[in-house]
């Protein structure tokens, strides 16, 4: 078997200690959501027991080599850089050529790349979110003033691993969402999302499978008391890429599996498998959800190419999950690879098969 692996690899010269020395975001994020080298060949290795690995990093001319590559299958990390559909180039591609690929299609991609299209689908679907407001440009600023349902929490429209996502982006009074909103439609050149804060704890849930099979890995919480003591209870930039540095990690960040009662455990996997279905995600994603101050869930985001970082150290919370559900790092690659293929051919992949052919 020839299985292609598309990624797009962090610059050399972004160095995340660069960003330490920042007191505010700038364009020092801007490869945050590339993978480094370490997580690039792990999981090239766990991909390898299936046959020939051919990495194919998604840039330049990315669709020829993929055409030349003849992989009876692609598994698919790579974020793109620019614009709402980056996460949809390389399965648009894969579409286009037909190749076969790990992940959810294009469509599913834009939407939840896009936070304000998911968040108006839930809405129609029925799947709790936050009240929002929505903010393209300055025209919409006034907007903000009008809103009742202040604290609001302000976030770019379409970045991940929360580029954006500071702590200055709470916000209580209309001034001060007016003047964070300028600073971020600067910044990042893109519409801003301005939701109801949530003021209750914050899970997040790896789902894995297709149609009535998708199923929830062990839960997660996040333990915002394992941030530094006067900080807003989000896990912003700063709690994922300066406060947790690998010289220095946060200390039990992660809880998992989450304690918590049975009732709120099945609702939080009742709503991540609706968010994940309505958005028509496949094989595998991540849904983050959050209560309120009344313990009422909403779904905040989906991440349908989860982190997949390897070192337990780096609070990568897909590969937590599934060691909590006694998979190792090599066996949820391989496992979201026999969804896949189950998907596309309605037959199973069997490791075992594979290995004795090879040998």
């Amino acid at each position: 078997m020839r299985i292609g692996f598309a990624y797009n690899q962090r610059p050399n010269d972004i160095e995340l200690d660069e960003a330490k020395a920042l007191s505010s975001l700038s364009s020092v994020d801007e490869f945050i959501e590339w993978d480094d080298p370490e997580t690039i060949n792990a999981v090239a290795d766990a991909l390898a027991i299936f046959g020939d690995v051919i990495l194919l990093e998604a840039i330049d001319d990315f669709p020829l080599r993929l055409q030349r590559a003849h992989v009876d299958l692609l598994f698919n990390l790579a974020e793109g850089l620019n614009g709402p559909s980056r996460e949809s180039h390389v399965p648009a591609v894969a579409d286009f050529l037909r190749v076969p690929y790990v992940g959810s299609g294009p469509l599913a991609t834009a939407l939840t790349l896009h936070k304000g299209h998911a968040k108006e689908v839930w809405t129609q679907r029925g799947v709790p979110t936050a009240p929002f407001v929505w903010v393209e440009s300055e025209a919409d600023l006034p907007a903000l003033e009008r809103t009742t349902f202040y604290p609001l929490f302000l976030k770019p429209a379409w970045e991940g691993s929360s580029k954006g996502i500071a702590q200055n982006n709470l916000v209580t009074t209309p001034a001060d969402a007016v003047e964070r909103a300028r600073q971020l439609l600067a910044a990042y050149a893109e519409p801003v999302l301005a939701e109801a804060y949530l003021a209750g704890d914050e899970f997040t849930v790896a789902v894995m499978g297709n149609g009535a099979s998708a199923e929830c890995l062990p839960l997660i919480r996040y333990r915002f008391e394992a941030l530094p003591d006067d900080a807003v209870p989000i896990m912003g930039y700063e709690a994922k890429w300066l406060w947790d540095a690998p010289d220095a990690p946060l200390v039990d960040l992660l809880e998992c599996p989450a304690r918590v009662p049975d009732r709120l455990a099945q609702a939080i996997e009742k709503t991540a498998l609706a968010a994940y279905q309505a958005l028509g995600c496949r094989d595998w994603a991540r849904v983050d959800l959050r209560l309120d101050g009344a313990d009422r869930l909403f779904v905040l985001e989906i991440n349908p190419l989860p982190g997949l970082m390897p070192d337990p150290v780096a609070h990568s919370c897909f590969p937590c999950a599934a060691a909590a559900a006694g998979m190792s790092y090599a066996e949820l690659i391989q496992r979201a690879v026999q969804i896949a293929w189950r998907r596309i051919t309605g037959h199973e992949l069997m490791i075992e098969m594979l290995a004795g052919a090879t040998t």
